[in-house]
């Protein structure tokens, strides 16, 4: 998208969190959010009833989004009266709106269509924070009564790229642009109608960006990895098609089996590809700025940290100093997955994890702290977090600095 605006996408948005009476059906059958005088400037109030095709999704960071399709009802159940109003906002019962427990944040988000996406996030999530910076509204002093942004405004810049892709792909919004670039003929021309592997993938990636990864590493990684994240779309997309032309049929016969075995090939390559290439992406970087590392080495419980700082080998040798010991976990997306981090290399008391994912909600960074995990952000995206946060933040710059450091020790160091 040229500069990924929301407002491209949506025309305005409310937010608020659910009251007992919302969220649990055995306590109320309302089916009716309370407080939504502000939602008169989003649906407006010259008729009686206005029906809103609606796309529902229930949130938390552990698991795949919920989702139902189905209708919000916008009226005046006082429609009648000569004097008097009284808006309401009717939702049905579907697996989204029976998942939601009280103090959960309800987002409700008009497309540009006029059609409605109703986020549920569980409370003290961070897809919870990552939605109230993405639309740039939080919920009121009184929490029970929604907070509208009734216009939309071009995003500063770091609003509309990574991260916020990221978040758009989560709610079910591909950003694309006509001004984005195509890729597909260079990839089909370098590596025909089949993906190459995900090292060769990353490789490439790199060989079509300029960029300093010396002088300024964070500004490396992140371009690498978004340069790939693009080109990947442009060649899966240009397989689907191919594969979709050739249909599935056997015999005359639709091959549902073959279409579902494709579908969840093209699921796991998704899965797979984003965490490999991160990896593949520091690896080059650790290269390139002469940092010796060992990747995915086996240590105790057969546990394979992603990467030990200098080597596996000293890690073994129970005389080098554990505190010039590193380990750094990499995921493209942290959710709860980063406790498995803590698991890993038990000589290393301190350990590190790099992520691409923005804001982070305090609830889980105050863990890390707790915990004595030091969370990597590329710069970039480190202006998605709190100021609070941003002290406490590493830029893969600070990490390479502080290995480096460990490494001039392991230079003059002898059994």
């Amino acid at each position: 998208m040229e500069a990924g605006y929301l407002r491209d996408y949506f025309s305005a948005v409310a937010v608020k969190r659910l009251s007992a009476v919302e969220a649990d059906l055995a306590v109320s059958n309302q089916h009716e959010y309370n407080g939504v005088s502000a939602l008169k400037k989003m649906f407006g109030t010259r008729q009686e009833k206005l029906v809103l095709p609606t796309q529902f999704l229930y949130m938390a960071d552990e698991d795949d989004p919920i989702e139902a399709k189905g209708e919000l009802t916008w009226y005046d159940a006082r429609f009648r009266h000569a004097t008097r109003t009284e808006w309401r906002l009717y939702y049905p019962t579907n697996e989204v709106t029976t998942s939601a427990s009280a103090g959960d944040a309800l987002f409700i988000c008009q497309k540009k269509d006029g059609s409605v996406l109703e986020i549920i996030a569980r409370k003290e999530t961070n897809i919870e924070n990552q939605l109230f910076w993405l639309f740039d509204v939080r919920p009121g002093e009184d929490s029970g009564k929604f907070v509208a942004k009734t216009e939309i405004k071009e995003q500063p810049s770091d609003r509309v790229r990574f991260t916020a892709r990221m978040l758009l792909l989560q709610i079910g919004i591909e950003v694309v642009s006509d001004t984005e670039d195509d890729y597909t003929e260079i990839l089909v021309d370098r590596f025909g109608n089949s993906f190459p592997t995900t090292k060769e993938f990353s490789a490439f990636a790199r060989s079509t960006v300029e960029v300093d990864p010396i002088r300024n590493p964070d500004d490396a990684l992140l371009r690498w990895y978004e340069r790939e994240e693009k080109m990947f779309m442009c060649m899966e997309r240009h397989l689907i098609q191919e594969r979709l032309r050739e249909g599935f049929t056997d015999q005359d016969a639709v091959d549902v089996d073959a279409f579902i075995r494709f579908s969840l090939s093209v699921n796991n390559r998704r899965k797979s590809r984003a965490g490999f290439s991160l990896e593949n992406h520091l690896e080059a970087l650790f290269t390139v700025q002469n940092i010796r590392y060992s990747h995915t080495p086996i240590t105790e419980n057969r546990s394979k940290p992603d990467f030990l700082f200098p080597s596996i080998e000293r890690y073994k040798d129970m005389s080098y100093p554990s505190t010039n010991l590193t380990m750094l976990g990499a995921k493209t997306t942290a959710k709860d997955r980063w406790r498995q981090v803590l698991e890993e290399a038990d000589r290393i008391e301190r350990k590190h994890l790099i992520t691409l994912e923005g804001a982070i909600s305090e609830y889980q960074t105050n863990e890390m702290i707790s915990r004595n995990l030091q969370l990597v952000i590329p710069k970039e995206i480190q202006e998605t977090y709190s100021e609070r946060q941003k002290k406490w933040l590493y830029s893969v710059s600070d990490f390479l600095q502080e290995v480096r450091e460990r490494q001039a020790f392991d230079d003059s160091w002898k059994a």
